[in-house]
């Protein structure tokens, strides 16, 4: 009987214990985080006490680290979600991995709402912008990546930075974060440290942030300086790449410094002295030096002597005969040629040089060579409006002008009566060498048909020709192939003519008597009434009168000292005043034609 009271109290005392086991287990429901100790690790499973009546399982792969170490030993204490309260195994299902993200994101809301910066490792490429891992996954737009755009965005992934979350819904699980704002409020710290020392003449140190065509942009630390391509060498470049790269660290100089604009003007070249100082003395006039040619436009050729040095040798230096329309015909970039100095102004910074000056001028041996009067053949070889050029010497062609074509200047335009290639026989004008100029004439092989007028058709004498052309002012009659003559209207008939035109046309053979010949002015003046009336003997008398009358020099001087005696009689009797001036009280007459008899 006695132990079978020791059996009922024994069940008793066990059920007891039961009933406050029971009554001591936690209270826990599903959604919640638990925290409990690690009793067991299996192959794929880590058991966790939670302090409930069965362990929690929680898969294996949620305590491995990225190199698929284990991160918990039994013993260990962690944080637990509770999925379910109980599988098919009576076990309950719990999540290390839940567990973590929501603690995280309870983190990131107080973080949030602190404006706390979190860190972040970048992951992946996605639509817009890049996914940071912050413990949960967050999307970083492309326009909060950096202070200005990046094209190369894989660069970023694996990399690790600090973001400031400006966008948070923990319902939606949505995180959105910034690196462009921490960015410039860094910049701004730096910015303001920058400003604070930076003035004109300053040297300062940056980084080229950006190359164009103008130049290049710098950043000094905060702010952005222009360096323009003028001020990045002293000698000739086309790029800014050609003296800088993105991202090299420079030295500069400071040479203007806008305070309200904030704009800060850059000189590298200003770190070196100036090549120009002293140029003029290290390099005089008529000075031989040598150069490679760096650039070559329309009206010439740029050669550097010296880093930061160059001179021009226009196209009309570059040869003493050839005429070079541009500078290609004559050299190449990269050529080294030997020039002369010709000229060095210090002001604007220009030196001039000459390359055909390094040869003998030819044109000095041409005045030699071809004195006025030497008769050239020679190709024409080109024809403008102005004349023809025809070739003396290789290289050397001379120019007949259009008046030196024909003594009667019919030819209007040359490429009338000329063709390239003709062979023409000419006569040497002049040859001026500083002008490098050879004139040529084609009339003068022949004499001057009005010199030849002057003998051939004396005054009084008649002549014959056809009317060439009729004006209201009279005729033009063709005396010979190149004199003409002028039938003046009043000339024409004994009575009265209104218009040539109604007596004569264009065709009509005349008969004049010479009036007059002036070869200077290449002008006859003709009379047909005169010839109509036999005035012709008349004429040629009284012209031989006229000539006879001519008064010489011993006659002007006597009429000169006999008029000076007269006047001073005048001045000295008051009552000769009227003689001495016949023409007193009377108006003028207007000039008288001479009448022919």
């Amino acid at each position: 009987m006695e132990n079978i009271e020791n059996v009922e109290h024994n069940q008793e005392s066990f059920e007891k214990l039961f009933e406050a086991s029971i009554s001591e287990t936690k209270e826990i429901k599903e959604g919640q985080i638990i925290s409990g100790t690690v009793i067991k690790v299996t192959n794929d499973t880590v058991m966790v006490d939670i302090g409930y009546k069965s362990e929690g399982r929680v898969p294996k792969e949620e305590f491995l680290d990225e190199k698929g170490n284990m991160t918990v030993a039994v013993g260990d204490k962690v944080d637990v979600f509770l999925e379910s309260a109980e599988d098919d195994e009576g076990l309950v299902i719990v999540s290390k991995e839940k567990a973590d993200k929501l603690r995280i994101w309870d983190e990131i809301a107080e973080a949030c709402e602190r404006g706390d910066i979190v860190e972040g490792r970048v992951t992946e490429r996605v639509k817009g912008g890049l996914a940071v891992d912050i413990g949960v996954k967050a999307f970083l737009p492309g326009s909060q990546i950096d202070l200005s755009p990046i094209r190369d965005l894989d660069r970023l992934l694996g990399n690790t930075y600090q973001f400031k979350i400006i966008k948070f819904n923990k319902l939606r699980g949505n995180i959105v974060l910034s690196r462009r704002a921490i960015l410039e409020k860094e910049r701004e710290v730096i910015r303001q440290k920058t400003l604070s020392v930076i003035e004109e003449g300053a040297v300062v140190k940056g980084v080229v942030k950006n190359l164009t065509d103008y130049g290049a942009f710098v950043d000094l630390g905060g702010i952005d300086g222009l360096l323009h391509i003028t001020d990045l060498s002293w000698k000739r470049i086309n790029h800014p790449n050609e003296v800088l790269k993105i991202g090299e660290e420079i030295q500069v100089k400071v040479l203007k410094y806008d305070t309200s604009k904030e704009r800060v003007s850059l000189g590298l070249k200003q770190m070196i002295s100036d090549p120009w100082q002293g140029v003029d003395m290290k390099f005089p006039r008529n000075a031989k030096v040598s150069g490679k040619v760096v650039n070559l436009t329309d009206y010439g050729a740029f050669i550097e002597i010296e880093e930061g040095i160059e001179g021009l040798i226009h196209v009309s230096e570059m040869s003493w005969t050839k005429r070079v329309k541009h500078p290609s015909a004559v050299l190449k970039i990269g050529d080294e040629v030997e020039a002369i100095i010709l000229d060095v102004d210090m002001e604007n910074r220009r030196m001039s040089l000459g390359l055909k000056q390094t040869q003998p001028n030819p044109w000095d041996e041409l005045v030699k060579k071809y004195a006025p009067g030497t008769k050239i053949r020679g190709e024409v070889k080109n024809i403008t409006d102005f004349g023809i050029f025809v070739e003396v010497e290789e290289d050397i062609d001379g120019l007949v002008h259009i008046s030196d074509l024909s003594w009667s200047n019919k030819i209007k335009n040359p490429h009338d009566v000329y063709k390239k290639g003709d062979v023409v026989e000419t006569v040497v004008l002049n040859v001026d060498p500083s002008a490098e100029r050879f004139a040529l004439g084609i009339k003068q092989l022949n004499s001057d048909p009005w010199q030849e007028a002057v003998d051939k058709y004396s005054i009084g004498s008649e002549v014959e020709g056809e009317v060439i052309k009729v004006t209201d002012f009279g005729l033009f009659v063709q005396v010979t192939d190149e004199v003409e003559g002028l039938v003046h209207v009043s000339e024409i008939s004994e009575e009265k003519i209104d218009k040539p035109s109604s007596v004569h046309k264009v065709g009509d053979k005349i008969k004049a008597i010479v009036l007059s010949v002036d070869p200077q002015e290449r002008k006859m003046s003709l009379s047909i009434k005169a010839a109509k009336s036999g005035l012709g003997k008349k004429i040629a008398e009284k012209a031989r009168k006229q000539v006879e009358k001519k008064p010489t020099l011993g006659d002007l001087m006597g009429d000169e000292l006999r008029n000076l005696g007269t006047k001073k009689e005048v001045e000295s009797d008051p009552k000769t005043e009227v003689e001495a001036e016949p023409n007193a009280g009377l108006e003028a007459q207007p000039e008288a034609k001479p009448e022919v008899e």
